[in-house]
């Protein structure tokens, strides 16, 4: 059983940068994509970024791309998500996610492990 936990949230002003951080630990985290989603209030969540299982291939919501860049350390059983230009409509409950399968994907339910989340709030 892998466990999640989010860290690098926090309140920035409009156009600064954050860094999330997502530790785990258990056997399985090497092998499989990993994700992050958002919640922002009365929405539902939605998608952020994903990766494969060795970095080489990653996916972004039309929303975040060439603002935000994903990445993980296999050695270190961390991935991060780097936000640049972060704008108000940004700000959610940030979470980490590991995929159920071995394909990436956007949907949040072929993702069986989660974090609790770390908290971003944007303000203009």
């Amino acid at each position: 059983q892998v466990q999640l936990v989010e860290s690098g949230g926090g309140l920035v002003q409009a156009g600064g940068s954050l860094r999330l951080s997502c530790a785990a630990s258990g056997r399985t985290f090497k092998f499989q994509p990993m994700g992050w989603f958002r919640q922002a209030p009365g929405k539902e969540r939605e998608f952020v970024a994903g990766i494969s299982w060795s970095g080489g291939s990653t996916l972004y919501a039309d929303s975040v791309k060439c603002r935000f860049t994903i990445s993980r350390d296999n050695a270190k059983l961390t991935v991060y998500l780097q936000m640049n230009s972060l704008k108000p409509e940004d700000t959610a409950l940030y979470y980490c996610a590991e995929s159920s399968q071995f394909v990436m994907s956007t949907n949040a339910a072929d993702f069986g492990t989660w974090g609790q989340g770390t908290q971003v709030t944007v303000s203009s």
